[in-house]
């Protein structure tokens, strides 16, 4: 009966051991809390870059198909000026095909490269989704040549200032560069990569397009 008794407490003693064991390793295991994502797509629709238009507009759409039905877009052309032409659910193809076509056709009456203009609205739609609760980054996605209005252009001096103020903000933001010349993505890595760091600015030229989706997932956070 003693020799019962005793294999019995000892049995309960190791179940016990055993269940705190797995108590404290479950209690320890931290679970990644998921953030749904703002990207806002600036997309060149000026006369310079219609020859590349439908090829990155197949890319946006790519981008599209990989994010979650949580994540959010919103699309902002540019050409002699810069507006938004679509927000919504990434999931909303339909929507997004016609906005597109819509809105990004060639107009001979219009002349220049906003890209200025539109990396401001860009940044302000950014700080408005960081207050939405979601994680914003910035997709660029043109050949980033400065044509027209001088004043809508980029003022590569002061985008550096301008991206580390919104990192105040915004301190997980990302941006990315697809379809450029390497000469001119070269350009943004020496002034933007000492504001961002390497795994929050992502440069994609046409020979390097090939599953660089899965770079943007990285910059936020996947």
């Amino acid at each position: 009966m003693n020799k019962r008794l005793i294999i019995s407490g000892i049995l309960i003693l190791v179940c016990s051991i055993v269940l705190k064991l797995i108590y404290c390793g479950i209690k320890n295991i931290k679970i990644d809390e998921f953030h749904p994502a703002a990207i806002i797509f600036v997309v060149d629709s000026s006369a310079s870059n219609q020859a590349k238009l439908d090829e990155e507009i197949k890319y946006l759409k790519s981008v599209c198909a990989i994010l979650d039905p949580e994540d959010t877009i919103k699309i902002l052309k540019v050409s002699e000026s810069s507006y938004l032409i679509y927000e919504g659910a990434p999931t909303d193809g339909s929507n997004i095909s016609n906005a597109l076509k819509e809105f990004t056709k060639y107009d001979s009456e219009e002349y220049g490269t906003a890209y200025g203009e539109a990396l401001k609205k860009a940044f302000e739609h950014s700080l408005t989704m960081k207050k939405e609760g979601y994680v914003p980054s910035i997709v660029v996605i043109g050949d980033l040549e400065n044509e027209g209005d001088v004043s809508k252009q980029i003022d590569w001096d002061t985008l550096p200032q301008n991206v580390k103020n919104v990192k105040k903000y915004i301190p997980e933001i990302s941006m990315m560069f697809v379809y450029a010349d390497p000469e001119k993505l070269d350009n943004v890595k020496m002034k933007l990569n000492p504001v961002l760091g390497e795994k929050k600015l992502v440069l994609v030229n046409e020979q390097t397009v090939d599953k660089s989706q899965r770079k943007l997932l990285e910059a936020i956070g996947r």
